[in-house]
């Protein structure tokens, strides 16, 4: 079957009551499915639909067979008359406005992708627009697209809405090659990106003549990151002046933003070798500029989780931390968001490096601050992060295999401790409990190759732990007492307390000893901590303590915080 007779296309109703619109179009049905499934669970769309589109070679009309439709079923509706039935687009003009731009790479995907060019270029470019025209199939396949929700919105004829845009289209062909033809396109070599935009700053089509000039300017480059180079190369070219210099780069903004909003253009300029997991951290590095460096610097864990930026990168992050290209900083910022909230795992053969990478992203956005993104914008994408990270499916790969039933307790506290979202933290919480409640976790503990003492300082620890979790008092008093009675069991089973009280060391050696025990340091809190406290206080009304304190004072002063700690008299 020849290339391009079957496509797949995705529409969505926005709201349960709103008509159904074009989202994108491709040859690649996974893509189409995932991205309808994506829509759905990020909250989108309030329906999707996947149509099948075959192209008849005899009719050359294309037959449509629905194989995906989910969502909220569509509501019956008065249809409306519109006084209104002209085109949105009018003129040609109108395709060069960001919606319009926006449409035509949706519509184009494939074809812009085999071509290595963006929709900016495809509208300032002649060759280009020769080489879609002589394709013939190609721009027919787009207006068709385009064509049938644009009537069903309007309430006027497919064939009509075909015909004006194709209209539409022919005349906006005609406009770029005879100014082509009359040499009306600067030409940015001869005479210099800054010359050109102080010729044009008054011209009414500077952006469009302007823009003729940086698309051929950046024809010759062969990769998406030779793009960004030569762009930025004219951003270093423009003019002073402060109104020509406003109008030249806000050109060059154009197929910047079009380039990082693209997933092949962005991969490839931040390296194709980055899983997700490292793409999304170069770009958080490239979008939050100096701020992301600051904490870089400061935060070596940061800085060794942050991949290093390739040469256009680093340079591109250069201007977007001088506020010059916002869209463009909006692009790769909305992109992360996109991307965390979406169900791909960032570092599919690491769930434990995974969990380092989104600690790191959330202090790099967040130092960033509103410069790129809103607080809420981040909490809300890594709320929705969290709930992947409290799965069956990556709570298994977290714990892995071979690993001992401390180690996978403190695996799960980490876990606690990184998701975010009082459900998300819930659920990590009932895995916690449901380890450490279990008999293995308990056997280990009782009856490790470790000293009594060794394991009731290892549960101390834990119990710390759980505790700065940041798990509701509701789910983390359960845990921690558990964590207590099985720290009373190894004491009770050596009988440390007694041992300590009967030892022969001096009785502030013995005292330190049990207080330490009483606060939480050498047991966990609980029954063995308990009865640390209770002999303590014996050891304290007994004469020989105060024989002890009239000898050497110093020595009880070290014990006094800690016995008030545990409550007992000092």
């Amino acid at each position: 079957m020849e290339r391009g007779q079957v496509h797949y296309e995705l529409f969505v109703r926005r709201q349960p009551g709103s008509g159904w619109s074009l989202e994108i179009a491709t040859e690649d049905r996974a893509r189409a499915i995932e991205t309808a499934e994506h829509a759905l669970e990020d909250g989108r769309a309030a329906a999707v639909r996947v149509t099948k589109e075959t192209l008849d070679p005899e009719t050359r009309e294309f037959r449509s067979v629905t194989i995906l439709s989910k969502g909220a079923p569509e509501r019956a509706r008065t249809r409306k008359v519109r006084e209104d039935t002209e085109p949105l687009c009018v003129s040609p003009s109108d395709l060069y406005t960001c919606h319009a731009r926006e449409r035509i790479g949706r519509l184009l995907d494939n074809w812009l992708q085999r071509n290595k060019a963006t929709p900016f270029e495809l509208l300032h470019r002649p060759d280009l627009v020769e080489k879609l025209d002589a394709s013939g199939i190609e721009l027919q396949h787009a207006i068709q697209k385009v064509a049938i929700p644009e009537a069903q919105a309007r309430g006027i004829g497919v064939h009509e809405i075909i015909r004006s845009f194709q209209q539409l289209g022919e005349r906006a062909i005609e406009r770029l090659m005879r100014d082509h033809r009359k040499g009306l396109l600067p030409n940015l070599d001869k005479e210099g990106f800054a010359a050109a935009a102080e010729r044009l700053i008054a011209d009414p089509d500077r952006a469009y003549l302007l823009g003729a000039g940086v698309a051929a300017a950046i024809a010759p480059a062969k990769t998406w990151g030779e793009k960004v180079g030569r762009l930025l190369d004219l951003a270093d070219a423009a003019p002073t002046e402060p109104q020509a210099r406003a109008a030249a780069l806000q050109v060059l903004e154009q197929p910047l933003a079009e380039i990082l909003g693209s997933r092949a253009g962005l991969a490839e300029l931040l390296g194709s070798d980055l899983d997700l997991g490292g793409q999304l951290a170069a770009m958080t590095r490239v979008a939050g500029g100096e701020s992301v460096e600051a904490l870089i610097s400061t935060d070596g864990k940061v800085g060794q989780i942050m991949p290093p930026l390739s040469e256009p990168a680093a340079r591109l992050a250069a201007w977007l931390s001088a506020a010059t290209f916002e869209s463009c900083s909006t692009a790769i910022a909305q992109r992360v968001l996109r991307e965390l909230m979406g169900p791909r795992r960032l570092k599919p053969g690491d769930a434990d490096a995974e969990i380092d990478l989104l600690r790191a992203l959330a202090m790099a956005l967040t130092a960033a601050g509103d410069r790129v993104l809103s607080l809420e914008d981040i909490h809300e994408a890594f709320s929705a992060r969290s709930r992947m990270l409290v799965t069956s499916d990556f709570v298994e790969a977290l714990l892995g295999d071979g690993m001992t039933a401390r180690e996978e307790v403190e695996a799960l506290i980490r876990l606690a401790e990184n998701v975010t979202g009082a459900a998300n933290k819930r659920q990590a919480a009932r895995y916690l409990a449901a380890n450490i409640s279990a008999l293995r976790f308990e056997k280990e503990q009782r009856y490790g190759p470790d000293s009594p003492a060794t394991r009731m300082a290892a549960l101390a620890v834990l119990q710390k732990a759980i505790l700065r979790a940041g798990l509701v008092t509701e789910d983390a008093a359960p845990i921690q007492a558990r964590v207590g009675e099985i720290g009373g069991m190894i004491e009770a089973d050596g009988k440390i307390v007694a041992l300590i009280a009967r030892a022969s060391a001096p009785v502030v050696h013995r005292l330190n000893l049990m207080v330490r025990m009483a606060v939480g340091e050498a047991a966990p809190l609980g029954p063995a901590a308990d009865r640390a406290r209770a002999e303590a206080l014996k050891l304290v009304r007994n004469p020989e303590f105060r024989e002890a304190l009239s000898k050497s004072p110093e020595a009880v002063e070290r014990v006094r915080g800690m016995m008030q700690t545990a409550g007992m008299a000092a």
